[in-house]
């Protein structure tokens, strides 16, 4: 009888323990769909990105089982490659992520731009319409909506205003001169004359001065066999090579960021996002240090023409997997893109925010909690372009980085040479210069 007892004690002590491994599996959380990211904001130990993605995985992640995990924090370029090496599937290249940084020339390059999720699929058209139209435009290759934006950047005209007041004090240039392109480049020249040879201006891309500029006037800049080279060109050419051949305009090669910073220029119409390479010291050439002034204003334009502006800045991919990952990174980027988030990170890197909620309603207000003046300008000038300006949209062509890369170095070469000639031959060379510098640019093109 004990036996008999002890022994349905037993089963039932069994029972129960089966009972409670199934309610403990029943109340098992499914483990988190894990989603890989490369991006560019900021460095492996200090990038608001990575802030922002430890707040999503302990908040709206846990609570729907989605982890993001940041496997690169790198530059456009370096992502650019390592994603064709995995696209391609190269050797020893890694695996795609789920999420990437990527510009329009990543998902043209691509062996099969069907690999990447299309937005418009998971986006509702109300959800679309919250965003800058213009930045939609860029992220849309071939009709489909496959890079979605979340800070961009445009062009800013930077100025050491310290400089510019010691030049305008002696010569009555004005700030107010800088707002077309052609005050700019004859302050240029008053400019070099005044201090002896020094120029006044650099520019981050001179194939987006012509590009935005020939467009503004009207013109096509680019063709079906690749640039156009019509009579807005030329008048675009005139005032620019002037002032290089003078030797107000900055020829040398890198971002106009570093001349800024070193004195050799005091104006630079550069990214806005190399805000964040500027301080509010100029160490010159002697090593000489001066605490300057760097005040932004919007990019120049030419007087008649549209205002329009180059839009620079990334976006994110997201790549074709299964039904659970999308949904996953769905979540993730519309989290990260409420508006007072999305203002957040833009402030925090010195770029634009995306949506018209961000940029219309919220970014005054967190203009008035930025304590750098340096940023205070720069958030300034990015209200005054979204309100007068159209952001300009590069096209998608294939060629497109090698007709930009090729006419960078052509100009420059031609007007360095040019500049030489004009110092050995002086003023009456000018005019001759402007007409040949100009056949040449455009001969090297010739088929």
């Amino acid at each position: 009888m004990k036996k008999t007892i002890a022994r349905l004690a037993a089963l039932a002590l069994a029972a129960g323990f089966v009972l409670c491994l199934a309610a403990c599996g029943e109340g098992k959380q499914e483990e988190p769909v894990t989603l890989t990211l490369w991006h560019v904001y900021g460095g492996e130990v200090s990038s608001p990105m990575n802030t922002l993605v430890e707040e999503f995985n302990r908040t709206v992640g846990q609570a729907q089982g989605v982890r993001v995990r940041v496997d690169s924090v790198s530059n456009t370029n370096s992502i650019h490659e390592s994603v064709l090496a995995a696209a391609y599937k190269e050797p020893g290249a890694p695996a795609l992520p789920d999420l990437f940084v990527s510009y329009p020339k990543t998902v043209l390059a691509l062996p099969d731009e069907d690999i990447l999720v299309d937005y418009r699929d998971y986006f509702t058209e109300e959800d679309l319409a919250g965003y800058l139209p213009e930045f939609l435009a860029e992220g849309t290759v071939h009709d489909r909506l496959v890079i979605l934006p979340l800070a961009k950047s445009t062009e800013i005209l930077f100025v050491n205003k310290t400089a510019f007041d010691r030049f305008a004090a002696e010569t009555g240039a004005s700030l107010d001169e800088l707002a077309t392109w052609e005050g700019l480049y004859a302050v240029a020249e008053q400019y070099a004359d005044w201090s002896g040879g020094k120029c006044f201006f650099a520019h981050d891309y001179h194939f987006n001065y012509f590009q935005v500029g020939t467009e503004s006037l009207g013109e096509r800049f680019f063709d079906e066999d690749g640039l156009a080279f019509g009579p807005k060109f030329a008048y675009a050419w005139a005032p620019y090579a002037r002032a290089a051949l003078t030797g107000g305009l900055w020829l040398g090669s890198g971002y106009a960021t570093e001349p800024l910073r070193t004195g050799d220029v005091i104006a630079a119409v550069a990214s806005s996002a190399s805000v964040l390479y500027y301080s509010d010291v100029v160490t010159y050439e002697d090593n000489r240090t001066e605490q300057v002034e760097i005040l932004s204003l919007p990019c120049p334009v030419f007087a008649g023409g549209e205002k329009l502006v180059m839009q620079r800045g990334a976006g994110l991919c997201v790549v074709k997997s299964t039904p659970e990952r999308e949904k996953a990174c769905m979540t993730f980027l519309k989290w990260l893109n409420e508006p007072e988030r999305n203002v957040d990170l833009a402030t925090a890197l010195g770029y634009m925010p995306v949506t018209k909620a961000g940029f219309d309603r919220l970014l005054p207000a967190a203009i008035e909690t930025l304590e750098d003046p340096m940023y205070v300008s720069l958030y300034e000038a990015f209200l005054q372009t979204r309100q007068e300006y159209t952001f300009y949209v590069p096209p998608q062509r294939e060629d497109y980085l090698s007709l930009e890369t090729r006419f960078e170095k052509t100009a420059r070469l031609r007007l360095t040479a040019g500049r030489a000639q004009y110092l050995e031959q002086g003023a009456d060379a000018l005019a001759p210069l402007l007409r040949t510098t100009l056949a040449e640019v455009q001969g090297s093109y010739d088929k």
